[in-house]
């Protein structure tokens, strides 16, 4: 698809390059096409749609608009500025550190923290204050092209669940973490405040997920899904309901993108806050995020077992205190 390219930028998105559109990627948007195109690289759709905008990504050597609909052999240049690949550290994250040693990091993230940049630019993520702390895992990375932005990062949680992480603080624990996460050695526990009152009070949820076409979300796969499919396995039990409420716990056996919060709202119970899986049915809570907490980490590392836990924040207990029955709207 590439036909030429030149001075790469630091972000691996090249400063200058030019892809000549396929017969099989004809039909589509411009920007709806560059967005599958540099979704792993961190380039969100509104930059690329500021670029586009701005001059910066010309369509057969003229400007176009985003909603430009692509033809074959058609040829996008691209002209977009190189950015630093030097991390900036952050001091001033109020971050808790559960434990440390020599070789990870377990922490209590705070919601509305980003586990990592998408640009280095970027300074008040999790990883911004992990490397004012612990220098030394800047170098400790995989061999991926954007790895420098998620130094010692084996697994993530999304920007607005909390609870416990664990990093790597070199390179041979780094390893052989990801090696216990890919093998789901891992014992994961989550605790979901959720619409309704569930049916069925423990069940296993064995749905397969994909990205959607939007690249925003994921859904549950079906035979029409055109994204790649994962398989996705989730435990869960109710510990307990309040009216019209329940507080579930979620033990994911996979470790899907959002696979958690997918799966809670396949069954018709979504997470209270949750704006990207919702139900219209259900009016909206009194909370400014999706109350998903990641409770605890269980795993053995190098002959040593740690259980590493973490309270629930108090936004989910002042939701919890406060619940009241509500109206399912009609």
């Amino acid at each position: 698809m590439w036909e030429q390219s030149c001075e790469c930028s630091s972000l691996s998105i090249p400063t200058m390059k030019k892809i000549i559109i396929k017969k099989e990627n004809a039909g589509g948007r411009l920007d709806k096409f560059l967005v599958k195109e540099f979704f792993s690289l961190g380039m969100t759709r509104g930059e690329i749609i500021k670029n586009i905008n701005n001059g910066n990504i010309l369509v057969n050597d003229k400007q176009a608009k985003p909603s430009y609909v692509l033809r074959p052999e058609d040829a996008i240049s691209l002209r977009l500025k190189a950015q630093s690949s030097k991390l900036i550290p952050n001091k001033n994250l109020d971050i808790t550190i559960i434990y440390q040693n020599k070789n990870i990091i377990a922490i209590d993230k705070p919601a509305g923290i980003s586990v990592h940049p998408v640009k280095a630019s970027e300074k008040n993520t999790l990883v911004n204050f992990l490397i004012y702390k612990f220098p030394e895992i800047e170098s400790v990375k995989d061999i991926s092209k954007d790895a420098y932005l998620r130094p010692g990062i084996v697994h993530r949680l999304d920007k607005d669940t909390s609870g416990v992480m664990v990093v790597a603080r070199n390179q041979e624990s780094f390893e052989e973490l990801k090696k216990l996460f890919q093998e789901h050695k891992v014992e994961k526990k989550y605790l979901a405040l959720v619409y309704g009152i569930l049916e069925n009070k423990k069940a296993v949820i064995k749905k397969p997920i994909a990205r959607a076409a939007t690249y925003r979300k994921q859904v549950i796969a079906g035979r029409k899904t055109k994204t790649k499919i994962r398989e996705a396995v989730t435990e869960y039990k109710v510990i307990k309901e309040y009216g019209s409420y329940s507080l579930v716990e979620a033990k994911p056996w996979t470790g899907r993108m959002h696979q958690i919060r997918v799966h809670l709202f396949s069954i018709g119970h979504p997470i209270v806050g949750d704006k990207l899986y919702a139900l219209k049915k259900y009016k909206k809570a009194e909370a400014g995020r999706q109350l998903l907490h990641a409770e605890s980490l269980k795993f053995e590392l190098a002959g040593k077992k740690y259980d590493f836990q973490a309270d629930l924040p108090q936004d989910f207990k002042n939701t919890q205190a406060g619940l009241t029955p509500y109206e399912v709207q009609k």
